[in-house]
Formats: structure tokens, sequence, C-alpha cells
């Protein structure tokens, strides 16, 4: 079976990432709240599991909390997604046309890292707002999400909104090309399905490894951005990513650059899987239907 398949039009990958990327964050989402209670908590926790975490949640602040701070990440996740897999097609066909670059994992590491800094700069303000919202110890600030947005305009100013953006440029680079770069050995590895069935469970395995190894790679960064997001009042303890990763490592110990792992590559390894096989699906429809 050949792997060689028609470019699509840009829009038209843009499309396929946005669809791909609402459909993996309604089913994930409860994993992301948890995931930065954990990031945020410095010392002990109050519970160290996921499924205490989302007791707790649930029995001191209901079960709405699970989906609090959601409308800014689906607000985003659109052009979020569309850009990580449209941005990634559109590098890919650049380094090959004007570079000379070919197919590989090395061209896939670097079109990965390319547009995961592009990502960057268009979410991390919706970041922002997500993490503000989901910080327990905002609970009661903020009514809703504009009132969120109002109040950090407020407070912190235009600038506010941008807070951590070197750090988001890291995490998502770092997940990006781990990601594409995994995706790419994985498939060359596995054999060529026969059927259907077989390339969507291939698609799901090679996005599940990918989104596991990314996240492997990229949680110290989400650890600090999550952490410089998070400040609200001068003097900051956290800003730049390098010096916060030192800073945490020798206060809390090597381990609290992964706190959060667990919920996060619970969210991001199946969470990568459904992603590249709602991504094929709806660029094979594509393909056949609209080209």
């Amino acid at each position: 079976m050949s792997t060689e398949v028609k470019p699509l039009p840009v829009h038209y990958s843009l499309a396929a990432g946005a669809i791909a990327g609402v459909t993996e964050i309604l089913a994930m989402y409860p994993l992301d709240v948890v995931k930065t209670r954990f990031q945020l908590t410095v010392g002990k926790a109050e519970s160290n599991s996921i499924l205490g975490t989302f007791k707790s949640i649930v029995k001191s602040e209901g079960p709405a909390a699970l989906y609090r701070g959601i409308i800014p990440p689906i607000m985003v996740e659109a052009p979020k997604r569309a850009i990580k897999f449209g941005a990634n097609d559109a590098y890919k066909n650049l380094y090959k046309r004007n570079f000379g670059f070919r197919d590989s994992q090395g061209l896939s590491v670097l079109t990965g890292v390319s547009a995961g800094a592009t990502e960057a700069l268009v979410v991390v303000s919706f970041d922002l707002i997500k993490i503000r919202l989901q910080d327990k110890n905002n609970a009661g600030k903020y009514k809703n999400t504009m009132d969120c947005v109002a109040k950090i305009m407020q407070e912190e100013g235009i600038r506010g909104f941008f807070k951590g953006m070197e750090a988001t440029i890291w995490r998502h680079a770092v997940w990006n090309g781990g990601y594409f770069g995994v995706i790419t050995g994985v498939r060359q590895a596995l054999p060529e399905p026969e059927t259907k069935q077989g390339i969507l469970l291939k698609n799901f395995v090679c996005g599940s490894f990918g989104g596991t190894v990314g996240t492997l790679l990229n949680t110290p960064f989400d650890v600090v951005k999550t952490r410089v997001q998070s400040q609200v009042h001068p003097p900051y303890k956290y800003n730049w990513a390098i010096p916060a990763i030192v800073r945490i490592a020798r206060e809390e110990g090597f381990s609290a650059l992964y706190k959060g792992f667990v919920p996060k590559v619970l969210r991001l390894g199946p969470g990568g899987g459904i992603l590249l096989v709602v991504y094929d699906l709806v660029t094979s429809y594509m393909r056949k239907h609209l080209l």
C-alpha cells in the first residue's frame, strides 16, 4: 500500500486540525484540570492520586469544577489544532520545496518544532485565562471567563495576557517536535496495514506513542508555564523558563518538574491518538469528496 498521498490545501488541513482538536478536548478536559492542580502545588498535595483529586474537586467545588476554564481552550482549540497540523504540513512543504529536505524523521522533528513555536503565539493568552480559572486559589475571584479577562486587563494590563510567552514557546515546540518525530519513527517501524480498521489502529498507536513522548519531553516546561501564568502581583518568583526549571529542581527536587505528568500523559497519550485518528479520518474524507 503506497504511503504517498496528495497534499491538502492549507485551509483543508486547518479545518481538519480544528475538528480533531475540539474532539480531543471534549473527551479529555477533566484530566487537564487535575494536571494544573498538581502543577500549582508547592509541597505536599491534598491528594497524590488522580482519583483522589477528582473526588476532592467534586466534593469541595462540585462536578462543574472539572470543566472550569473550558471556554478559553474551546475558543482557541480550533486555531490551535489547526495550526498544529496545518502549519506542520505547510512547514514540511516549505522545507522540502525551498531547502531540499526529504521525508524523514529529522524533517518531522523540524516541522513539529516550527509548528509548535507558531502555535504558542496563538494560544498563550487563552492558556493563561484557563490557568487562572483552574487555579483553586482563584475560586470565587472570577465569575466567568469574561470577568477573568476584565480583571486581568484591570490588574495587569494588556501585557498580562502574554505572561509566560517564552515558556509557552518551549512547551509547544518541544511537544510538537517529539510528537511528530515519534509518529514518523513508529510508522516506519510498524507493518503496513491492509484494512481500514488496521490503518485506524496504526494511527492511534502512532499518535499515542507520539503524545506520550512529547509529554515526557515537555512537562518541565509545562510546569514552569503554569507557575509563571498563575502569578498576578510582582515580585514574580518565576520568569524565564530555564532559570525557573533550575530553581524548581533545586527547591523542590527534580521530581517536581514532573508534577501533573500522570494526568497529563493520560490525556495527551490517548489524546494524541484521538487527534491523529480524527485528523486522518477528516483529511481522508476531504481528499475523497472535496478535491
